[in-house]
């Protein structure tokens, strides 16, 4: 075996063994210190329901698939938050319609101009606003697809400035005034969604 051959095999080991030691610390970073998780695997947990549809915990997740409200159906935090970090698995039928929704300004009447809906559709209309945007705030191009598998958000709420990460990829940001706090809700509008972990972090 020639010395480029033996020195490519031990930074190849090396580079197996940095990633083996670094992905626990990633797949546990919403379980430390600040890290609040709003779902225990086993009950709905403390939310406001707000609309009508079948929430219920199967395998550890939050499912519901079938809406029994003219209008959508929400998971709705009890307090209002401000800045913060939001980490949600979820998972979404090809149809699903649904989202994460920030700083909403009505508890009981949640929608996506009195809150930012960091959005959960890939069948929607209008693309720009699918899956990865903001609705009504801020596009996404090109739009990602959320259906058929686990994903990952994370969102910032900073100041004036919101971030979504989706399955690690920035897919939009904004810089807005227009709502500085609020509640956190999850939607249900129509197909199947499940959200499997849910986190939230002070900032």
């Amino acid at each position: 075996m020639t010395r480029f051959s033996i020195r490519a095999l031990f930074a190849g080991l090396f580079c197996f063994a940095l990633s083996m030691t670094c992905l626990p610390q990633l797949a546990s970073a919403q379980s430390g210190d600040g890290w609040t998780q709003l779902f225990d695997g086993k009950t709905v947990g403390d939310w406001n329901l707000v609309g009508e549809t079948n929430w219920r915990v199967e395998d550890g997740a939050i499912v519901a698939d079938k809406r029994t409200s003219k209008d959508p159906a929400y998971l709705v935090s009890k307090d209002k938050l401000k800045d913060f970090m939001v980490y949600v698995e979820f998972w979404s039928s090809d149809d699903a319609n649904s989202g994460v929704f920030l700083r909403c300004q009505e508890p009981t009447n949640i929608t996506d101009r009195n809150c930012y809906e960091a959005n959960i559709f890939d069948q929607r209309p209008d693309p720009t606003y699918g899956t990865g945007a903001i609705v009504r705030f801020a596009e996404v191009n090109p739009m990602p697809k959320a259906g058929g598998k686990w994903n990952t958000y994370e969102i910032t709420a900073k100041g004036r400035d919101i971030i979504l990460v989706l399955n690690g990829k920035e897919t939009s940001r904004l810089r807005s005034e227009l709502l500085m706090d609020g509640h956190l809700a999850l939607q249900h509008g129509s197909g199947v969604m499940k959200f499997r972990k849910v986190a939230i972090k002070p900032l």
